[in-house]
């Protein structure tokens, strides 16, 4: 592959060791960044690209550490309804009836959202999951894919357990590297006891992380204190969940003796503002997970509960939400949440040199057009990314060294047919 040269360009780099905001240029070659600063006269001689980056502020990919993405097939169809009503009574039974076409079409749906508003990496916990590592593949994301497994009826354990073990197995560390994988019992609610440790002993012998939901609601926390007499995390920490690396998503309500397990356990959390809100699941205790060290990313949760997959809502909102809650305007400064989405993201999902623009690290960024009325005055480029961009700046994607979008056209997927795909499923979902 040609080495590629960007000059001119903003460079927010997530870096500590460089200055976070860098105007110069990038060097690339193959999927690695070789250089980044000032723009040197030099480089132009090794390059066989050279791409003119004025006007472009240029960040890490953003990395969405929750969702669900063939459930975009499902965004408007229920809304408004509390967690347990809404898995229930409209979810459920829907997801009942998804084919393997249903969970490919909704998955690119979900890849091409991602791509446009300027996702690089993604973790899928879901059914039919080589449909879905079939989609990354051959999309060029970036992914940590999952079979999520619901402990009941007990009699399909053993059935769901081996799927979920030879989907990671067959998958990790494939489509070039891009994609890993992790096990993940849904949650404590929807697995008994005994069927966790079984994931847990097969995450142990396959080496891998483990995903699963946890304290997301106040209903779900009393019903595992009326089930099991105690609280989830204590729970999860009696079955082993905490012995692998281990990513929660949602953790909002915790006690601070909780919060001080998940820290001496370093167990990862991933915050999902929006969702949380729109499900009226409460709001995460972030600030007291980071004081006591955390390590906290963002994720969009799915687009039937968000309802879209745009990262840079997440990320202001993280900013905003707690500040408001808290009463304190410096509880999660601009820079913190922007990390959030990046490089804490990728460390979130155990990706090595992702989430920074170094040298040495992956060539996963994307370009935001700030020739736009809500990029001026060019003040504070970390304050305009986080409180005034969306995703719909996104101009150009690059991951592992490959262009899926440039100039606003995807170059992996057929939007088109996309779509199209994805509007027949669900009609086709509506009549079964």
């Amino acid at each position: 592959m040609a080495k590629t040269l960007i000059t001119n360009g903003t460079f927010v780099t997530m870096d500590d060791e460089l200055p976070i905001v860098v105007n110069g240029s990038m060097m690339m070659d193959n999927d690695v960044i070789t250089y980044i600063g000032v723009n040197k006269a030099e480089l132009r001689d090794l390059a066989d690209i050279i791409i003119d980056g004025t006007g472009r502020c240029y960040l890490p990919g953003i990395v969405n550490t929750h969702g669900h993405a063939a459930m975009s097939l499902l965004r408007g169809y229920a809304d408004d309804l509390n967690l347990q009503v809404w898995l229930e009574q409209k979810m459920w039974p829907m997801e009942g009836k998804f084919t393997k076409e249903d969970v490919r079409a909704g998955t690119m749906l979900s890849i091409a959202e991602m791509i446009r508003s300027g996702t690089t990496s993604f973790v899928d916990m879901y059914d039919k999951m080589d449909e879905v590592g079939a989609a990354v593949e051959e999309t060029g994301m970036r992914a940590c894919l999952t079979r999520g497994i619901i402990g009941y009826p007990v009699e399909l354990q053993q059935a769901k357990l081996k799927e979920a073990t030879d989907f990671a197995r067959n998958w990790h560390r494939t489509a070039g590297g891009r994609i890993t994988t992790m096990m993940s019992p849904h949650a404590p609610y929807t697995c008994p006891p005994d069927f966790i440790e079984k994931v847990v002993d097969a995450a142990t012998q396959l080496n891998l992380p483990i995903h699963t939901h946890m304290s997301e609601t106040q209903k779900e926390v009393d019903l595992n204190v009326q089930s099991y007499g105690v609280r989830p995390v204590e729970h999860l920490l009696k079955l082993g969940v905490f012995s692998r690396p281990c990513l929660l998503a949602h953790a909002v309500h915790l006690t601070d003796e909780e919060i001080a397990i998940l820290a001496s356990q370093h167990v990862h959390v991933s915050h999902n503002p929006v969702s949380n809100l729109k499900l009226a699941s409460g709001v995460a205790r972030l600030v007291k997970l980071r004081q006591a060290g955390v390590l906290v990313s963002l994720g969009t949760d799915s687009s039937a509960s968000n309802n879209n997959l745009d990262m840079f809502e997440e990320i202001r909102l993280t900013a905003l939400i707690h500040k408001g809650v808290s009463g304190d305007p410096t509880a999660i400064p601009a820079l913190d949440a922007l990390k959030m989405g990046t490089i804490d993201g990728a460390r979130s999902i155990w990706l090595d040199h992702v989430g920074m623009l170094r040298a040495g690290y992956k060539a996963d960024f994307i370009a935001v057009d700030m020739d736009q009325p809500h990029f001026v005055p060019r003040t504070d480029m970390v304050s305009h990314l986080v409180y005034s961009a969306s995703g719909s700046d996104v101009t150009d994607v690059c991951i592992d060294g490959q262009w899926v979008m440039r100039k606003k056209e995807l170059l992996t997927l057929d939007l088109e047919r996309v779509m199209f795909d994805a509007e027949r499923s669900f009609q086709g979902l509506l009549e079964r």
